[in-house]
């Protein structure tokens, strides 16, 4: 998927994610508590919809790297197409959720952070982590800055005491070694903060820290949606 179709997958991701934490926001909840679709009733063979919950809900899935081919599915597995994202569960920090937009299955674990630092004004960053089964795909980290990153710059991902280089490109960054991702999902699931570093495309830094709170339970939830 090309860097642009990327982008506004990704911004109008972060949108959907704010409008819902808007809404989340006035129906306080239980500290520490995990949080899953609300049991309404529903006809046979029917989700609950989205909406029934109060967590923040994507309306697209994150999409692939930008200027990677796809991979070719061998006898992929469709399902109903669903488009817009639906929760599995809500994690402390992270929810799992997924979609089908073209009948075929999509999952991640999706988190905002807990802490920033940048420029006055900025939309919050969003972290995921995605499994597409079609393309083979298992635990994709990707992050939506929501600021123009410096062209052909880097990006510093900082977990239990590791530094992981991050490739950027618009508003997104990807694991820049491929070799890196398993390691760093790992780190991740032991818990702490994951601090992200990266320049905009006016030479300014920004940090954004995201607590792993959650996460191992939010990416086990994911891995026994998308086999």
């Amino acid at each position: 998927m090309k860097a642009n179709q990327w982008c506004r997958l990704m911004l109008f991701v972060a949108a959907a994610i704010l409008s819902a934490v808007a809404a989340h926001a006035q129906t306080p909840q239980k500290p520490g508590t995990s949080t899953s679709p609300a049991q309404v009733k529903q006809k046979p063979g029917t989700r609950p919809p989205a909406a029934a919950t109060n967590t923040p809900t994507p309306s697209v899935k994150p999409a692939q790297k930008p200027d990677t081919p796809e991979t070719v599915a061998v006898a992929p597995k469709t399902v109903a197409i669903n488009p817009h994202p639906t929760l599995l569960g809500q994690y402390d920090n992270w929810g799992a959720y997924w979609a089908a937009p073209d009948g075929k299955k999509v999952c991640f674990a999706a988190a905002r952070p807990n802490g920033a630092q940048s420029m006055r004004g900025r939309t919050p960053a969003y972290l995921f982590i995605t499994s597409r089964p079609h393309d083979k795909i298992k635990d994709e980290v990707s992050a939506i800055v929501s600021y123009p990153l410096k062209t052909n710059g880097d990006a510093m991902a900082v977990v239990g005491g590791k530094n992981y280089l991050m490739s950027a490109k618009a508003d997104g960054v990807w694991i820049k070694n491929q070799t890196d991702e398993s390691k760093l999902v790992e780190t991740m699931r032991k818990g702490g903060d994951l601090v992200l570093k990266a320049t905009t495309d006016r030479g300014l830094q920004s940090t954004d820290t995201f607590s792993m709170k959650g996460l191992a339970q939010a990416l086990d939830r994911v891995a026994r949606e998308c086999k």
